[in-house]
């Protein structure tokens, strides 16, 4: 299936992440203009007390609810993508089949927050390692320039390599999760090449998409305000909400379908024929980690590019 068609046969995981958005943003406006009331009956100080406090609540509700709902929920839309890609299928039931997935997979869903942090955090330190050698660069005149859009590129690129990792881990159910994850990232950084030259076209996209996606209620809202006289930080605040409700439900949604389409493409004929675990070991504490784990449930097989040689060659000599 098509990277178009799975985004939008899949449309009820983002509708539901808008939603999610949406209300939070809902709530957290109810409760700023409670308490910009409650600061202005104290002058200009109290409404500067008042909005850090707002923000602080605002924020801990924000990752209290991704914490428990947000992160099942891209758990599930990967499970339902992944299943699309290399099935060509859309589960009727497409919210009780994510559950199931999720939790066949990794039991408890604790296990799925160690899994998912792991590669996020792995994913995170290699994009850093990535940008230090563009970064390496800036000291050829004019080329700073063109060494920030790369990185830029790349991060955008990176940021859905932990969901492509955690879809490959969905199919691979006859290993263990943390071994299945960390073949995921090896699997990435081998197509690397492959993958960002499919991303390009749709990171330029996404880059001004973003751009309206930020433009659009930051002009809405400061009308607003300004018209009736209100807090324009206030007015800044709901519209950066708001963008990144927009963001995350739209935008990041269809990114992560591309990549996973692009990812699942090769993933499953891709041997992994360098020493890729132990260099990447060595870039990322975080995938050392992920690495260490996968050791506890079970040997690590490796395969060299003589084995893959040796393999290619039986196949010849049977065939």
């Amino acid at each position: 299936m098509k990277t178009k068609d799975i985004y939008l046969k899949t449309m009820k995981f983002v509708w539901l992440k808008l939603a999610m958005g949406a209300a939070i943003t809902l709530a957290s406006a109810i409760l700023l203009a409670l308490f910009l009331l409650i600061g202005s009956l104290f002058g200009s100080g109290g409404m500067w007390v008042m909005l850090t406090l707002w923000i602080i609540l605002t924020s801990g509700i924000y990752k209290l609810s991704m914490y428990y709902f947000g992160y099942m929920l891209k758990a599930g839309h990967v499970a339902v993508i992944a299943t699309a890609v290399t099935t060509g299928q859309i589960p009727e039931d497409q919210f009780a089949y994510g559950k199931q997935m999720v939790t066949s997979r990794f039991a408890a869903t604790n296990a799925y927050f160690v899994v998912d942090r792991l590669v996020s955090g792995a994913v995170h330190q290699l994009q850093k390692v990535v940008g230090k050698i563009g970064g390496a660069l800036d000291v050829i005149p004019g080329m700073s320039t063109v060494t920030n859009i790369l990185q830029t590129f790349i991060g955008i690129a990176l940021g859905y390599v932990d969901e492509c990792c955690l879809g490959y881990c969905f199919l691979q159910k006859e290993e263990g999760a943390f071994k299945t994850s960390c073949d995921g990232v090896v699997i990435y950084f081998q197509n690397i090449k492959k993958l960002l030259k499919d991303a390009a076209v749709t990171t330029l996209i996404v880059v001004v998409a973003t751009a309206a996606s930020w433009i659009i209620p930051f002009a809405v809202f400061g009308a607003i305000f300004r018209a009736l006289h209100w807090n324009m930080v206030a007015a800044a605040l709901l519209a950066l909400m708001i963008a990144l409700v927009v963001k995350i439900a739209l935008i990041d949604s269809y990114m992560m379908v591309k990549m996973m389409v692009s990812y699942m493409e090769v993933a499953p004929s891709t041997e992994i024929t360098y020493d890729l675990y132990d260099k990447l070991c060595k870039l990322s504490s975080k995938f050392k980690s992920l690495f260490n784990k996968a050791k506890e449930e079970g040997p690590i097989k490796m395969r060299t590019v003589a084995d893959s040689i040796a393999a290619k060659a039986d196949n010849v000599i049977n065939s």
